[in-house]
């Protein structure tokens, strides 16, 4: 049995045992999602927002509500432990509130085209795609940078675990920059047009793009290539989205279809679905509802990705058309933003009702959010370790095999012996120590001699090597060992 087979078993029996473990913990958790149940003969697309308002507790109902604004259609994106709300309007808008409580954070007009908006890594920062530029606002709606590097920017991803703020370009340049040290990755142009569509792998954190081709690319900062292109449609794809768990990507195109794909084994489609028109915005919940935008109405599918629905779970029209989507984490709401407003919709079923709060907690404190902002940048994951498998199997052995052989040379070199005589002068005083001269000269002797052992051909270090003698060897004449 190979060494790679047996390493192979060992971790499918540890995620066994990990899976079983989880299994016997999921009896300790406190809530799980809840479904609108019809009975026979009943469609729950017929149940509207008002009917569900009324039925459920006055806390839940005063999370449905719309906001009428004139500067659309407008972009929205909720925060990582949807708490606050943030939205752009293409003319210039922009607004960050706790949505819950209806607080208004900052409200501030940027008196230029807005194309994206994207909380960073708590809700004091968040990032503004403008018409040349990205700027940074804090909680009050103070600038706290402008971004030259990033121009003409339409669409902005934030990797949460990695600190990294990925942005495409009007040009078809695709950026990376460090928000916790303000460093730009890379940037590159993918060739391949004007990037229009632009959506995140939260489980390896590699961004897709969706061209005009019908063809979906997945690119890492570490190479100038995708690192897998998908062809899913005949024409050109209208919107783009990917789970949460990093297992089905949802694409649509100008053929008036949803296709359903594995994104792990890059195979499908798995699922094939025809609609009245194009989608205009597609997105996945925490518990694997697809919300899709078509027009002025939203449609929700339960389960589509395993097994083939014939109706949607839920439908809502709004007066105006939509331009944006997107489910609030733990929470049973879908945030549409168009061309009037914003409005948020209630879809039992679609948050997560049990979360980590060491990870992201909706209720955290001040206090409890600075510790969470420092232990998440001690636990930053480096840009170089995204890839397209994102476990970690083995370790490069002949990388590791010669970073060991140069510390350990470098250990074993014994000083070298050099005599320095420094005359002293009596006429001209020196401000230099003599014994500071010999170290600084002795150490750049030692790595000239260093650079030279390591530069030595490989047929010299055999020859030079010694055979191997056990424990016992040593009690052995010295002609034995000789010999």
């Amino acid at each position: 049995m190979g060494k790679v087979h047996q390493r192979r078993i060992v971790n499918e029996s540890k995620n066994k045992l990990a899976a079983k473990i989880s299994e016997a913990a999921n009896v300790l958790l406190p809530e799980n999602s809840g479904y609108i149940i019809a009975e026979p003969g009943e469609k729950t697309t017929k149940i509207s927002q008002t009917q569900l308002s009324n039925s459920v507790d006055v806390t839940s109902a005063k999370k449905h509500f719309d906001l009428k604004l004139d500067f659309g259609p407008y972009d929205i994106d909720y925060s990582l432990n949807g708490r606050q709300l943030l939205i752009g309007g293409r003319k210039g808008h922009v607004a960050a509130m706790d949505w819950i409580t209806k607080h208004l954070m900052c409200e501030i007009n940027v008196m230029e085209e807005v194309y994206d908006v994207k909380w960073l890594h708590n809700e004091n920062l968040f990032s503004v795609a403008q018409k040349k530029w990205v700027y940074m606002y804090d909680n009050q709606g103070v600038e706290v940078h402008c971004l030259k590097n990033l121009n003409n920017v339409l669409h902005q991803e934030f990797l949460p675990y990695h600190f990294l703020l990925s942005t495409a370009s009007e040009e078809g340049f695709l950026s990376w920059l460090d928000v916790s040290m303000g460093k730009l990755v890379t940037q590159f142009n993918a060739k391949m047009g004007r990037l229009s569509l632009m959506t995140q792998n939260s489980n390896n954190a590699l961004i897709c793009l969706g061209h005009t081709k019908g063809v979906v690319s997945m690119w890492s900062p570490n190479l100038r290539e995708p690192v897998a292109k998908i062809l899913c449609h005949g024409n050109m794809i209208t919107s783009l989205a990917i789970n949460s768990n990093g297992m089905y990507m949802a694409t649509s195109g100008m053929d008036r279809s949803i296709k359903v794909w594995d994104i792990r084994r890059l195979k499908g489609p798995l699922q094939d679905y025809k609609v009245r028109t194009s989608p205009r915005s597609m997105v996945f919940s925490q518990t694997g509802c697809l919300a899709v935008a078509i027009n002025n109405v939203v449609d929700v599918y339960e389960e589509c990705c395993t097994k083939t629905i014939q109706h949607a779970y839920l439908r809502h029209n709004i007066a105006r058309t939509i331009n944006n989507l997107a489910f609030c984490p733990f929470e049973d709401v879908l945030g549409a933003g168009h061309d009037g407003g914003f409005s948020s919709l209630l879809i039992p079923g679609s948050g997560e009702p049990n979360f980590d709060a060491l990870e992201r907690n909706p209720f955290q404190t001040k206090k409890q959010r600075k510790e969470a902002e420092v232990k998440m940048l001690l636990e930053k994951i480096p840009a170089e370790m995204i890839t397209l498998e994102s476990t970690v199997d083995e370790v490069d052995i002949n990388t590791f095999q010669t970073k060991l052989t140069a510390r350990n040379s470098l250990q074993t070199v014994k000083p070298l012996k050099i005599n320095i005589k420094v005359r002293n002068k009596i006429k001209k005083k020196t401000l230099a120590n003599p014994s500071k001269i010999k170290e600084k000269i002795l150490e750049e002797k030692t790595k000239e001699f260093v650079r030279a052992l390591n530069a030595r051909p490989k047929d010299e270090i055999d020859e030079g090597k010694s055979t191997r003698f056990g424990v016992l060897d040593r009690f052995k004449n010295k002609r034995n060992k000789k010999e």
